[in-house]
């Protein structure tokens, strides 16, 4: 898992190649704010993760990229619960302090025009 990059990723790439394509200048992994997130707005109090759906164990319906693995299933389910509390965390303090989070998954990447107008209605709000 050494290896597994945890800033830049190619998702979180595709979607700040896009918000800039939409002229929105952002912040990246600001250290100051929880959870460090992926993309920060300063002046708009926004925040937007970008996660992966394996790792953070997306569970909706369509979502065909998050799968479980069939090895070590204990190790990876206390991974995946842990995850998901500390992405909770970090949502519930970002929005303690004001500001409005996002999070875009990794399956939603497909569409960009989908995800285009996803990320300017939130951006505009």
């Amino acid at each position: 898992m050494r290896a597994n990059k945890g800033s830049n990723t190619k998702p979180e790439m595709i979607v700040r190649r896009l918000l800039h394509g939409l002229g929105y200048r952002y912040r990246v992994h600001r250290k100051d704010l929880p959870g460090k997130p992926d993309v920060a707005f300063g002046p708009r109090k926004k925040a937007i993760f970008v996660h992966g759906c394996f790792w953070h164990a997306h569970d909706a319906a369509g979502c065909k990229i998050a799968s479980r693995p069939k090895s070590r299933t204990d190790f990876w389910e206390g991974k995946f619960v842990r995850n998901k509390e500390r992405d909770a965390r970090n949502v519930a303090a970002l929005e303690a302090a004001g500001w409005q989070v996002l999070v875009v998954w990794e399956c939603e990447l497909g569409d960009s025009a989908r995800l285009g107008a996803t990320l300017t209605a939130f951006l505009n709000d």
